[in-house]
Formats: structure tokens, C-alpha cells, sequence
């Protein structure tokens, strides 16, 4: 990467002018330029992959997208600041000219981030993975269902350059590939866009957890004495009919009482005893199957509990051979696994590559495994379309053989799966079979990146 010219300082001193405010202490993060990124795709996370979908949705200019990525590639991109609203960074034109560009995505209004955290903060889930620096789709999807949208859709990012180009340039461009690249690191990095910092965001979880487990307790110690009351005391038969026929004269029903608290499961019960089990009954995987059905029925009832869950899609249930690799993909011991193999009629090296398939992105991904299907011809345009577009002209093209559903690369032991839901999976050869090797990606390119040198060699 060769270094900005020195006028590029001049261009970011302009990054404040008198009429913008300069962020407070904590809401402004600048990242140092990276290096370039040959060989390898900008985003790996779904996240950063959406975020790169809202650039090619936003641009009107499908070859200055294209240019921005190979400005991207080449290191052009100076240090990025972020901040509410709007990052910014200086790119670095091929004449060598620098051009300060902003790229903006407005901001949460005060009351989304209330219920934002209201929403985070009824489940433990959401803020084990914000803590973790991890964005699961069902947190963004009860941010959506409440109203909030986190990440960017058609039309959110809109471009400012020095260049004066009024619609994004291969400038922003860059910037916008570049910050996926960030994003897929740490999504905070989203939500300082969005308007919080990563310390004022756990600051503001951190207070309203609390204030919420002290209203629980102070709500418990006052209500236990009247509980016991009602308890020994109990409602006359008088008492309840009258009310039954008071709501029935309006042609209502009593109001529903208030949602329970959804818990963590409770530890399982251990069922091994002085009784012998019946025959083929193996009390570990007994265990097994108690832990696992607890641990859904409490990510059943928080769903059904959450906002706007009754507008939310229905997920598809799984077969016996989808939930047997669904099982095995939570780590139980050697004989359950071989239990669950035999069981959905697979070996334990194909249970293996199952679970790894699972791991990588659940039944879509299994099934891309396990399914070889040929394309529609509509389909099929599509999928060459995007392998047509995936490369620059200045980079290198692999060699892909088709096969019904599977582009293998020519010479290598790296193999692209189309899957139905129009994605790309990649794959290498290992010991002589197809393996699942990443995530899926919404182009090929992207999706062949994650393989690194096992695109070049035999696996």
C-alpha cells in the first residue's frame, strides 16, 4: 500500500467543520487504515455481508461499486472515523488526488434505543451475545419485530465525497468496504452509527438490569404476605361466579394476567437410581434428551413472549434426521452420537460433517450438504450472472466445472454450492470427500475467499 500524501491530514481536518459538532468523549471511534485485501473477502459475518448488500442495493452506479472495491483491495483507505450517524475517512483517488469522504446512516431516535434495550435487557441471550461482540440473527429479528432497525436497508447509506459526485462514488465505495471489514470484527461498530457507543450501550444494559432486579425483589417481599393470605383465606364460589357473570353481561373475558418470567432451564434431573432402566433405555441419552427439551421450551415461551412475536414468520420443523444432527451439534458424548448416527442413517463420519454443516449455518446449510438438485433455468441465470460479476477484470478468474448445483474449481480442491435460498457455500476436499469449509455468501467470490490456499491446491 503506498502511503496517502501528505495533503490527505488536510482533507480530514475538514472532518469537524464549525457547523458539525464534534462528537463527545466515547461516542467517536477512529480505526487505522488496513491493509490491502487480496485474496480474501471483505466480510465473513452475516452482518458485514447485509451491510454490503445495502451498499449494491443503495448505488445507482454498478461500476463505481466495482471501482470502490478495487480501491478497497488496494489499501486506499485511510484511518476510519466512525461516529454517530456518519463515518468518515480519506480515499485515495488513482491519480493519487485525496478526497475526504462521509458516508451517513441515520441515527436511533431516543425512544427506538429505549426499547431497543428494554428488549435486550428482557433476554439474557441478547446480552451474553453483545457481550461477546456477536449480532445473532434473532436479536436483529425482535429489533425488527419492535420497530428498530438495526442494520441498513435499501437506500440507508447515503454518500457525501470531495469529488462532488451527488450518488455514491467508487470513493465512498471504498469507505463502504472498508467498514465492512470493521463491522465484521465488531458490530458495535453498527450501533455507534446507529448512536451508542459500546460503553454507553453496556452502561445503559448494566443500570436497567439492575433497577429491574430490585423492583423483582421489592415486588416479591410486598406481595408475599398477601399471597399467603389469599392462600389460606381462598375466594368464595359467590365471589367467582359474580365476576364470571359481570364480564360475561359485556361479552368480554377477564383480562389475562401478566406474562411469567422466562427463566433460565433448570438443571435435569438425574435418572439413574436403584431401579434397572427397561431394555434399551440408556438413561445418559434419557438425560440427554430431558436437558435438550428444557432448554427449547424456554426458547419457545421467551419467543411467544416477545414483541410482535405473533407477527413473525413460523419456523419449519425439522425432520428426524435434521434435529439428530441438531442434537449431535450440541457436544453430547461419543455413545449418544453414535445413537443419534444410527438413528438417522448416517455414519459417524457423515454425522460429523452434518454437525459441521449445521455449525456453519443450521438446516439451510445441512441441506446443501446433503442435496444435489439442478437449478431452474431462472435460477441457473442467476447464479451465472453472479458468477460473471463476481470478479474484477484486473483479478484473476478460477476455473469452475459445473455439476448440477456445484461449481468445482479446476486443478483444486475447492468446490462453490448454489444453494436454494440463491447463496453461495464453500467447500473443500478433505480425505477424498466434499467438506463444508465457511459460511455461506451472497456472492462467489466472497464465498471462495474464505478458503484461502485451498482454492489453488488439492486439498
Amino acid at each position: 500500500m503506498t502511503d496517502l500524501p501528505e495533503k490527505a491530514g488536510e482533507a480530514l481536518a475538514g472532518a469537524f467543520p464549525e457547523d458539525e459538532r464534534r462528537p463527545a468523549p466515547g461516542r467517536e471511534r477512529t480505526f487505522a487504515a488496513l491493509p490491502p485485501a487480496r485474496g480474501r473477502g471483505f466480510a465473513q459475518t452475516w452482518w458485514g455481508l447485509a451491510w454490503l448488500k445495502a451498499l449494491a442495493d443503495s448505488a445507482l452506479d454498478n461500476e463505481q461499486v466495482k471501482q470502490g472495491r478495487r480501491y478497497a483491495r488496494a489499501g486506499t483507505v485511510g484511518a476510519v472515523s466512525v461516529r454517530p450517524g456518519r463515518i468518515t475517512a480519506v480515499v485515495q483517488d488513482r491519480d493519487g488526488t485525496p478526497y475526504r469522504c462521509d458516508v451517513l446512516l441515520q441515527e436511533l431516535a431516543a425512544a427506538d434505543w429505549d426499547r431497543f434495550l428494554d428488549l435486550v435487557a428482557d433476554r439474557a441471550g441478547h446480552i451474553a451475545a453483545l457481550l461477546d461482540h456477536d449480532m445473532p440473527p434473532h436479536l436483529v429479528e425482535d429489533a425488527a419485530a419492535a420497530g428498530i432497525e438495526l442494520l441498513p436497508g435499501i437506500g440507508d447509506l447515503e454518500a457525501e465525497c470531495g469529488c462532488e459526485a451527488w450518488d455514491h462514488c467508487s470513493h465512498t465505495a471504498a469507505l463502504c468496504y472498508q467498514t465492512a471489514r470493521l463491522l465484521d470484527k465488531d458490530p458495535f461498530v453498527l450501533l455507534l452509527m446507529r448512536g451508542r457507543g459500546e460503553e454507553e450501550l453496556l452502561h445503559d444494559l448494566q443500570v436497567r438490569t439492575a433497577s429491574r432486579a430490585r423492583e423483582a425483589a421489592e415486588q416479591l417481599a410486598s406481595s408475599a404476605p398477601e399471597v399467603e393470605s389469599a392462600a389460606a383465606e381462598g375466594i368464595s364460589a359467590a365471589e367467582a361466579y359474580a365476576a364470571y357473570t359481570a364480564y360475561a353481561a359485556q361479552d368480554s373475558l377477564p383480562p389475562l394476567p401478566v406474562p411469567p418470567a422466562v427463566d433460565e432451564p433448570g438443571t435435569a434431573p438425574v435418572l439413574g437410581g436403584g431401579t434397572e432402566p427397561a431394555p434399551g433405555v440408556e438413561v445418559a441419552a434419557l438425560e440427554f434428551l430431558v436437558s435438550d427439551t428444557a432448554a427449547r421450551a424456554q426458547r419457545l415461551l421467551a419467543d411467544a413472549l416477545a414483541p410482535g412475536h405473533a407477527d413473525s414468520p413460523s419456523q419449519a420443523a425439522l425432520s428426524c434426521a435434521q434435529d439428530a444432527v441438531r442434537l449431535a451439534a450440541s457436544g453430547p458424548g461419543p455413545r449418544i452420537a453414535a445413537r443419534l448416527a444410527s438413528g438417522s442413517g448416517r455414519t459417524a463420519q457423515a454425522l460429523a460433517l452434518a454437525v459441521r454443516a449445521w455449525e456453519y449455518g443450521g438446516a439451510p446449510a445441512l441441506a446443501v450438504l446433503e442435496e444435489e438438485w439442478a437449478p431452474e433455468p431462472a435460477a441457473l441465470a442467476r447464479a451465472a450472472a453472479q458468477l460473471a460479476a463476481a470478479w474484477d477484470e484486473d483479478e484473476p478468474r478460477p476455473q469452475l466445472r459445473r455439476d448440477r448445483n456445484r461449481w468445482t474449481v479446476a486443478g483444486g480442491g475447492a468446490q462453490l454450492r448454489y444453494g436454494r435460498d440463491g447463496r453461495w457455500w464453500p467447500y473443500l476436499k478433505e480425505r477424498g470427500q466434499w467438506a463444508p469449509a465457511g459460511p455461506a455468501a451472497e456472492d462467489p467470490a466472497s464465498a471462495l475467499a474464505t478458503l484461502g490456499g485451498g482454492a489453488d491446491g488439492d486439498g
